[in-house]
């Protein structure tokens, strides 16, 4: 992680879990971490869990990823605080108890879409715009899902399976954009199972089911960005001990 000292990170989803377990990481690696939320109260109050050297190196911003307006202004900001980003967390994703086939749930299927698909592809679109204007050899990792690979039978999913299917494909179509368009920017893809984060049903907490904790997540953030720049971790996949999914 060394190459990566003093250089500029966005994590989106920080206020909680797999997020905010990342820009804590990343901080005591030595960058500058722009954690964005909605909650960005919950940002900010991951400083008392940093060494007092490093949590000046963490900025809470507030920042819905469904909204482009939101999105742009984030990235005007960072690139007139920092001059722009290197490394890109697009960790933010949210899930709705609704099936499919119940009344009345288009709002709720659509703010699924637009924070996993559209909010993470517009984030990806202005980190490599910034990355471009610098010719910065940057990393962008998309943090997925096991049900970007399969779908299960579980009561709710609803169409967030669907948006991590989209997900493993945007990663490989934008590694062909950014392989086309000349740069050694890296992009990867990290689908864990059930992570003990906000959006598990406490039900399925309950049950006893073997579990990954946000900290593991976070581990392989960082195992990835400190590969050599020749190396390219396409796509990771951690199951806890014991899963049967």
């Amino acid at each position: 992680m060394e190459r990566w000292s003093g250089k500029v990170a966005i994590v989106t989803g920080a206020s909680s879990g797999i997020g905010a377990a990342t820009a804590k990481d990343l901080v005591k690696a030595g960058m500058v971490v722009v954690g964005l939320a909605r909650r960005v109260d919950r940002v900010e109050a991951l400083k008392t869990d940093l060494p007092a050297s490093a949590a000046d190196r963490l900025h809470a911003v507030k920042c819905d990823v469904s909204k482009e307006e939101d999105i742009l202004q984030v990235f005007k900001w960072v690139e007139e605080k920092f001059g722009g980003v290197d490394v890109l967390i697009n960790n933010a994703g949210i899930v709705r108890q609704t099936d499919l086939i119940d009344a009345d749930n288009t709002k709720m299927l659509r703010e699924v879409l637009d924070t996993n698909v559209l909010g993470l592809v517009l984030c990806s679109r202005e980190a490599y715009q910034s990355m471009k204007k610098r010719s910065v050899d940057g990393h962008i990792v998309h943090i997925n899902s096991v049900l970007g690979h399969t779908v299960l039978n579980f009561p709710h999913l609803n169409v967030y399976p669907a948006s991590k299917h989209a997900v493993t494909a945007i990663t490989e179509t934008m590694r062909n954009e950014l392989r086309t368009a000349g740069t050694k920017i890296k992009i990867t893809s990290i689908s864990p199972g059930v992570v003990r984060t906000e959006i598990v049903p406490e039900s399925f907490i309950e049950q006893g089911h073997p579990m990954l904790e946000s900290e593991d997540i976070s581990e392989a953030v960082l195992y990835v960005l400190g590969t050599p720049p020749r190396v390219q971790i396409h796509e990771v996949i951690i199951k806890p001990v014991g899963e049967t999914f």
